[in-house]
């Protein structure tokens, strides 16, 4: 270069900001609650009654199970209620009427304590087929199989007229999707970034960042922390759940979380480029009071959108170098440009 060379460049007047401590992770929505709906009782499935993926409300009947067999069967145990109660009222007024007859020993004892045991009988036995009659009340009432909860319907696992048995048979799923909950975790380091294990007290905001890049509207709450770092992953999972009206987020899918546990004062903001690596770490070029391009140590941090922060090596006021960087020597004599802050 020739003598008296003065290298045009741009600088930046550093001055001190605060920004948000944060850290992200991918996470996995999932429903506040997904049921698997299968039926109490089995029998021939005669009726699909909601719209494959549509929302139902709780209470709503999903399925109708053939009711006739239940239907008899809650005739007979009617039935049988109705015998033991006649039976046991019998053997009521055989005891009281034999009460008398003891008291003057018209009758034997023998007599009036077989009387007695019969109606205990009677009575254990009119509770037995009441608890039948109950049973098979419910039975046919669980032929009408309706959703637990509010959310949206899964896909439809038998075809009507098909035979399920109770208990077994998943005929679809349902999932409560407001609120939404995403699961995500952090790191060892992560967690040292945001200032230590996270839990509900320490966590300031959770965001989420959809798929095309952009911040979901609501904000969210950690409701779950586990207690322990997982061994095998080195990981503290955690869960948080989101407002989700509008249905917008679906179970299944892929998120950036965002959580903010505090802010750092007095750190400064740098454009990447400005930033350069040695052997001896990172360091940026300053200007100096002879208007001489000078290398500084500098300590970052994580970047922040397009710049890095910077955690140490700067203070206010400081005019740092932005470009031209490549031909930039120690002591080179620069251009004092009109800088500006940042």
């Amino acid at each position: 270069m020739p003598p008296n060379f003065v290298l045009p460049v741009t600088m930046l007047e550093s001055m001190p900001v605060s920004i948000p401590i944060t850290a992200e992770a991918v996470g996995q929505t999932e429903g506040a609650k997904e049921v698997e709906i299968r039926p109490r009782v089995g029998g021939i499935l005669l009726k699909r009654k909601y719209n494959e993926g549509s929302p139902v409300k709780a209470g709503q009947t999903l399925f109708e199970i053939d009711p006739e067999p239940h239907r008899i069967v809650l005739n007979q145990a009617r039935a049988q209620y109705n015998q033991s109660l006649a039976r046991a009222e019998q053997a009521k007024r055989e005891k009281k009427r034999l009460e008398s007859l003891i008291e003057s020993q018209s009758i034997s004892q023998r007599e009036f304590d077989n009387a007695t045991s019969d109606e205990s009988i009677s009575v254990a036995a009119l509770a037995q087929s009441r608890a039948n009659l109950r049973q098979a009340e419910l039975n046919l009432s669980y032929t009408n199989v309706t959703a637990p909860v509010d959310g949206i319907s899964g896909r439809f696992q038998f075809s009507e007229g098909a035979l399920i048995s109770a208990n077994t048979s998943l005929l679809t799923t349902l999932a409560q999707v407001n609120p939404i909950w995403v699961r995500f975790s952090f790191s060892d380091n992560e967690l040292k970034q945001l200032g230590g294990a996270l839990s509900e007290k320490n966590v300031q905001e959770v965001s989420i960042i959809l798929s095309d890049g952009n911040e979901y509207s609501k904000k969210g709450k950690i409701n779950f922390a586990a207690s322990e770092i997982n061994p095998s992953l080195g990981t503290q999972e955690l869960r948080a759940t989101f407002e989700n009206n509008e249905r917008q987020i679906l179970p299944g899918q892929f998120v950036r979380v965002r959580v903010t546990t505090g802010k750092k004062d007095g750190v400064f903001l740098l454009p990447q480029l400005a930033v350069l690596n040695s052997d001896q770490g990172k360091f940026v070029f300053v200007v100096n009071e002879k208007s001489q391009a000078t290398p500084r140590p500098v300590i970052a941090g994580e970047w922040k959108g397009k710049d890095w922060v910077i955690l140490s090596g700067l203070k206010a006021g400081d005019k740092v170098i932005i470009d031209n960087l490549i031909k930039i020597r120690p002591g080179m004599p620069v251009t004092n440009m009109p800088s500006f802050k940042k």
